[in-house]
């Protein structure tokens, strides 16, 4: 390791701190920056990954073209394809003109994807054409189009849990994972967190006009020093602020830092893609959708009641019944699905009573069946992106080809 370069890099993007961890995540960085390598740089939130992605770009070959920072996350995932790979004039609603997308706009260059574990599966396959062959499909466009581009990607998730629960293409994590560069925790840094307190404390001081930065015991370091810091550097950042502005002490002792300091501090894990049971069922699924049921036909069971009442009441006093009440469907709304569940008519054979249309239409193995076939059709037979449709493993699938005597019709 050419350890003053190191520093001169740490220095340059303002990077402090001296630990073991962070001297190889740099190092690594300079050693890959030279070459066409994808880097995937890993590390929970707030731990400063968006150093590295810089360091590699502005010592590469790379360096006079144009460098892009996408943060996944925060992109819908209606718009993210559009964003990436850009679209045609047309291409969906509000699509007034073209547009270039990042991997047009920075051919020659770098991108840097933060959180990409957080891309759909969708544009997750787009993204592994681009890294195997240079080649990208606007949206809207059936023109293939190439492009030379160095990606970085960051994520704080849990990739070896997102790929087990199908969250995560396993082959685009290999292509991503060329060169992994892990960012470490602020708790696993020792002294670095007295010294980016020191920093923090001096920015703030500058920036606010302070007469002086405030400073750290030696028993108070001891507390920061042994405090896990879930929230990493940027946690470390905002106490020292609300500390350098609110404390009327300019010298922090452990008692001032109790006021400021989380006594149970939240989970530091990385985080996990969902938290549903690694292997997937549709057990709590069933059960949920049989509730909705019970309760759907409680509430009709009760307006069929209401409705006959009506009708009794209209019969008896030889009131017709208004032409309204007569005509007008009776629609039921139950967690953005509507069920028409049953019409007046002046024919009594046409009404169809709530219980006859529940039987007839809310077979959940009906349902679920047709589900499967509609997947199927639409992805030709094949299990794979059917199973990914559905969000189940393809085992699952497999065994609902095999279940509803599926096999014959969608045979690979």
């Amino acid at each position: 390791m050419n350890l003053s370069e190191v520093q001169a890099q740490k220095r340059r993007y303002g990077i402090v701190g001296n630990s073991e961890g962070v001297n190889h995540a740099v190092n690594v960085a300079l050693q890959v920056a030279k070459t066409d390598l994808s880097v995937l740089i890993t590390g929970e939130s707030g731990v400063g990954k968006e150093a590295i992605p810089r360091i590699i770009h502005d010592n590469s070959l790379r360096k006079s073209k144009k460098y892009f920072a996408v943060n996944c996350g925060s992109i819908p995932e209606g718009t993210i394809d559009s964003e990436l790979f850009g679209h045609e004039k047309g291409a969906f609603t509000g699509a007034v003109g073209e547009r270039e997308g990042y991997f047009g706009a920075a051919n020659g260059g770098t991108l840097f994807l933060d959180e990409v574990g957080e891309l759909p599966l969708a544009t997750q396959a787009r993204l592994l054409r681009v890294l195997e062959t240079g080649e990208y499909i606007r949206v809207g466009s059936s023109e293939v189009r190439k492009t030379d581009v160095r990606i970085v990607a960051a994520t704080n998730v849990n990739m070896a849990k997102a790929i087990r629960d199908g969250r995560f293409r396993e082959d685009l994590f290999y292509r991503l994972n060329t060169i992994p560069i892990k960012m470490p925790a602020l708790r696993e840094r020792g002294d670095d967190v007295v010294l980016l307190f020191k920093k923090f404390a001096m920015d703030t001081a500058e920036k606010y006009n302070m007469p002086e930065p405030v400073e750290l015991t030696e028993a108070a370091q001891m507390r920061l020093k042994k405090y896990p810091w879930p929230g990493n550097v940027r946690q470390l950042k905002n106490l020292t602020e609300q500390i350098s502005i609110l404390s009327p002490e300019r010298v922090i002792t452990p008692e001032v830092l109790d006021d400021y300091v989380p006594d149970t501090p939240t989970s530091h894990d990385i985080v996990p893609v969902n938290t549903r049971n690694e292997s997937h069922s549709f057990e709590n699924e069933r059960e949920i959708l049989y509730k909705i049921l019970f309760d759907l036909r409680n509430d009709v069971m009760e307006l069929k009641k209401q409705m006959q009442s009506q009708r009794g009441a209209a019969d008896m006093t030889g009131v017709p019944m208004k032409s309204s009440q007569q005509e007008r469907p009776i629609t039921y709304y139950h967690q953005d699905v509507t069920y028409p569940v049953a019409h007046t008519s002046k024919n009594d054979e046409e009404f169809q009573t709530p219980e006859e249309y529940i039987e007839e239409t809310l077979s959940l193995d009906d349902w679920e069946r047709q589900m499967v076939i509609k997947a199927l059709e639409k992805n030709k037979g094949k299990r794979k992106l059917a199973a990914q449709d559905l969000k189940i493993s393809e085992r699952t699938l497999y065994r609902k080809i095999k279940e509803y005597g599926l096999d014959k019709d969608f045979d690979e």
